[in-house]
């Protein structure tokens, strides 16, 4: 088992929090974590990868041990999330790298890709969406109400989602052997959540969600484009974003690999670890020679 090393870097005048592991002159793999939690959903998976990659895995702005700033005195949108890990990348002389995307995690990803297709070597998506089609609608309904009409008549049902129930349902949803996920887990990102003013955070992120939608036809004609290699390995339980969504990424890349894991969720990493770390290692092993030769 190799050591993580837990560390900041100032970026734009933010303390920023990251986890790091493995040697720094391996091709590097950069984990981009969703809500509610943050860099403390990969704490199991980075020492079982740093053997042979650079692992990096921030935590956004307004989660985990990154400074989280007041609603009024940073734009919190996605685009901006992403400014902040493209400069800590460049901060740590990164400039190839893999993405593991999950959640949240995804905007950003894609965004990076995007800016600079190039740098992406690899994508890994673990319930990141790309498509339509992994929208689960009992799920979204309330949020893409919020986004068009934000106000009190639509506030209230996305507040909800950052109760202690709510986030406890996020890691527990579609899993066979709920006795395998931690509490800690979703008693420590209620925890960050209601810190005093974060969530006003959330609700500008809920806010902004809606705009990622709009990029999904860039985002499809990069990876027809790029045919950059792709796993996406999802829970097949997973009510957030479905399974539908992980199918769908065969339509722009038809050498994607795509795994659902039966009984597992939308937090795959709490409870189906080992198969999931079987199935990224073995198509890291296959796909970074590839694109990094």
């Amino acid at each position: 088992m190799t050591d993580v090393r837990h560390q900041y870097a100032t970026v734009r005048g933010h303390r920023v929090f990251y986890r790091e592991a493995g040697p720094r002159d391996a091709p590097t793999l950069v984990l981009l974590h969703g809500f509610p939690t943050s860099s403390r959903m990969f704490r199991r998976l980075i020492p079982l990868l740093a053997d042979r990659y650079r692992v990096i895995a921030p935590d956004h702005l307004g989660f985990g041990h990154s400074d989280a700033p007041p609603a009024d005195a940073f734009p919190y949108t996605f685009d901006a999330l992403t400014d902040i890990t493209e400069a800590l990348l460049a901060e740590l002389g990164v400039s190839r790298y893999a993405i593991y995307v999950q959640d949240y995690g995804a905007p950003i990803g894609w965004r990076l890709a995007l800016r600079d297709p190039a740098a992406v070597t690899a994508v890994i998506s673990q319930s990141g969406n790309a498509y339509e089609d992994g929208f689960v609608p009992e799920f979204w309904a309330p949020l893409w109400a919020y986004a068009e009409d934000p106000g009190p008549a639509t506030e209230p049902a996305v507040r909800t989602a950052l109760d202690l129930e709510a986030i406890r349902w996020q890691y527990l949803h579609g899993v066979d052997h709920p006795e395998r996920v931690d509490p800690d887990t979703w008693t420590a990102d209620h925890r960050d959540v209601s810190r005093p003013g974060n969530d006003l955070v959330q609700l500008a992120l809920f806010r902004d969600y809606a705009t990622n939608r709009p990029l999904y036809p860039r985002l499809h004609a990069y990876f027809r484009d790029s045919r950059v290699p792709l796993l996406a390995v999802w829970g097949a339980g997973d009510l957030i974003f479905g399974p539908d969504g992980a199918r769908a990424f065969a339509r722009d890349l038809p050498d994607a690999e795509i795994h659902l894991v039966p009984g597992a969720g939308h937090f795959l990493l709490e409870s189906h670890l080992p198969t999931a770390v079987d199935h990224i290692r073995d198509f890291l092993a296959r796909a970074l020679p590839t694109v990094q030769s």
